[in-house]
């Protein structure tokens, strides 16, 4: 079975004390330098293109969201690579400032368990740069692994697979985009209140309020559903980088797990010719039908005039997946523990909500605001709730209600802290990211260039970019180049 590459780019929100939303990009800047971590600062940008369109052309711009604008006007700002303030991290990661707002970006991984653990090193990276800018400027920083501010400004949680140029825009579409929708029962990171649309007290997703579209290459304003995005980080001739922005940012590492391994499954069908047809009518209504039915059981209409609901959608895509994919091999094996876990959780949602709360984020954050309008009195339009649902993403263990639920066993376990501090320093596997973490930790003298997809080195006063291939493993003597030449020579071997 061929491996899916993934990875997850978190923009993370950020309140700085006696700050307003003007002063944005500029304290995002600012908490980015302050990390301590040893980093190189040379990011490539000659292989991006945002305005590529899977459907083949090219966007003249993209969007920019008018609310963003106006705190923008009259502000002056220094070179766009100062203001992004690009770290590439020991691990491989990316750390920067992406419109206002500080963004980890995991190294790629092939296992759900190590793309897992590198986004909970996310966490601690953002929180320590964070902790770093409040000593050096004396204002407090709170900083929220969320995706709404509950004022209007929505900031995304973007995941990238790498899949076969050859499944091209219209099989991947039709592959994923039901799951997009669907899978947000299973984890969703729940919303007090809505921004858009009809209100609602609670709902399952804090992105489906914003999508305006179906399908389109933007990600900051008339966002869709599925992004066409094509900018693969790869050979573009062999490459396409699913580009999903639909998704939540999670607290519970369950969550995240679930939501990565439900596309995969989905693009590996796709790839043998199984994955299930739900031609869906109307994406963005779809979407915010089902954020919005607690029971699980939210509209989804389909071409035709028929419709179907989240759950019959989900578990034809599990049925497919075991009847594709046998057991016996790693990858696929770990797949089909989360194909398990999501049967076991559509059956908790109706028959028992209180083991299904301590496994998906919107649910737990339900359970804990019921408890407390059960516990002070009230109901659902208390303004106090908003702060809760935003103080449940907060990353400050001494603050934010999520750890408080870990601590009182109301939510699943994380994994070992000492698993997650081992991804912040570095990679295990055999990846594209373990070459590009290698460079930036033992070639740093000749290194001038690095990208998801390329490094650059000078030897001999030349410079030279080698691609970074992502279905190989490089080998182990990579670690014990001595300088730039072998580096490369090895880079280049790798088949």
């Amino acid at each position: 079975m061929p491996r899916v590459l993934a990875g997850i780019e978190t923009e993370y929100g950020l309140a700085v004390e006696g700050r307003g939303p003007e002063d944005q990009v500029e304290d995002a800047t600012a908490v980015v330098k302050a990390s301590p971590r040893e980093a190189f600062t040379g990011w490539d940008t000659r292989f991006e293109s945002p305005r590529s369109d899977l459907r083949g052309f090219r966007l003249d711009r993209l969007a920019f969201d008018p609310e963003d604008a106006r705190y923008d006007t009259g502000r002056a700002r220094g070179p766009e690579a100062e203001v992004r303030a690009d770290r590439v991290l020991t691990n491989g990661a990316r750390f920067y400032n992406d419109h206002g707002h500080p963004e980890y970006a995991t190294p790629e991984c092939w296992s759900l368990h190590e793309l897992v653990l590198h986004d909970l090193a996310g966490e601690l990276v953002v929180r320590e740069a964070a902790l770093a800018f409040e000593r050096a400027s004396g204002r407090r920083v709170t900083v929220l692994k969320n995706n709404s501010d509950g004022h209007g400004a929505s900031y995304g949680t973007h995941e990238s697979y790498l899949a076969p140029r050859g499944l091209g825009f219209e099989r991947l579409y039709r592959a994923v985009m039901p799951l997009l929708i669907a899978r947000t029962v299973l984890c969703g990171a729940g919303k007090v209140g809505s921004e858009t649309g009809d209100p609602c007290p609670l709902q399952m997703s804090q992105r489906a309020d914003f999508f305006a579209e179906p399908a389109n290459a933007e990600t900051l304003y008339r966002r869709p559903v599925f992004n066409t995005r094509d900018e693969p980080h790869a050979d573009p001739g062999e490459w396409i980088r699913l580009h999903v922005i639909a998704g939540d940012a999670n607290m519970d590492p369950g969550c995240t797990r679930r939501k990565v391994a439900l596309v995969k499954l989905a693009l590996l069908l796709e790839s043998v010719g199984q994955s299930p047809v739900w031609r869906v009518a109307d994406p963005p209504r779809a979407a915010r039908s089902v954020s919005r039915d607690l029971s699980g059981n939210g509209r989804i209409d389909l071409e035709g005039g028929s419709w179907t609901e989240p759950r019959p959608v989900l578990e034809s895509y599990l049925d497919a997946f075991e009847r594709a994919f046998p057991a016996g091999e790693p990858d696929t094996d770990e797949l089909l523990g989360t194909v398990e876990e999501c049967r076991r959780l559509l059956e908790d949602l109706v028959s028992s909500p209180t083991a299904f709360a301590r496994q998906v984020d919107w649910a737990a954050k339900r359970a804990m605001i019921e408890g407390f309008l059960e516990e002070e009195g009230g109901d659902w339009r208390d303004p106090r709730l908003k702060a809760f649902d935003l103080a449940y993403h907060d990353l400050d263990p001494d603050n934010g209600l999520y750890w408080a639920l870990l601590e009182a066993g109301a939510v699943a376990p994380r994994p070992a802290d000492e698993e997650i501090q081992a991804r912040v320093e570095g990679v295990f596997e055999r990846s594209r990211a373990w070459a590009r973490s290698l460079a930036v930790r033992g070639q740093k003298s000749g290194l001038k260039g690095v990208s998801w997809g390329t490094l650059t080195l000078e030897e001999g006063g030349r410079e030279t970019t080698v691609p970074l291939a992502p279905d190989r493993e490089y080998p182990d003597s990579l670690a014990h180049a001595a300088e730039p030449g072998e580096f490369l020579r090895l880079l280049r071997d790798t088949k």
